[in-house]
C-alpha cells in the first residue's frame, strides 16, 4: 500500500525545461527530467524486457492521465504511452535519481552509445 507521504500534492509539467515536478506533503520536491522518466518507464517493453532505451534526450511529455488513486500514465512525444507510473514508482525515481541516472549512463557507455550534449 502506498504511504500518504508518497502521494504527490502537486504535479507540474514544465514543458520548456522538459521536467516533471512532484511536490509531497513533507515538503520534498523532485524535478524529474522527461528523458529520465522515459528511459525508466515501468512499461513491460522497457523494464520487463530490460531493453536499453537511448536517443531520448529531447523527449517531452505531452499528456498526463490519472489512473485511479494510485498512479499516472505519461504520454511522450516519441509515441510511448504504455508506462503507468505508480506513486511509489515516482517517489522511488525521485529518491534514487542520481544512482539510477549513473547506472543508466554506465549501461549506455558499456553498449557504446553516446548521448547528445
Amino acid at each position: 500500500m502506498t504511504e500518504q507521504r508518497h502521494i504527490p500534492t502537486d504535479i507540474r509539467l514544465h514543458q520548456r525545461r522538459r521536467v516533471l515536478e512532484l511536490a509531497y506533503p513533507d515538503g520534498v520536491v523532485f524535478e524529474l527530467p522527461c528523458e529520465y522518466l522515459r528511459v525508466h518507464s515501468p512499461s513491460v517493453e522497457v523494464s520487463g524486457l530490460g531493453e536499453l532505451v537511448s536517443g531520448r534526450e529531447r523527449v517531452n511529455i505531452t499528456e498526463i492521465i490519472p489512473i485511479g488513486r494510485y498512479a499516472i500514465r505519461l504520454f511522450f512525444d516519441d509515441g510511448h504511452k504504455s508506462g503507468v507510473y505508480s506513486w511509489e514508482t515516482l517517489y522511488d525515481l525521485g529518491l534514487n535519481r542520481e544512482r539510477n541516472w549513473a547506472a543508466y549512463l554506465a549501461r549506455l557507455d558499456a553498449a557504446g552509445i553516446a548521448r547528445e550534449a
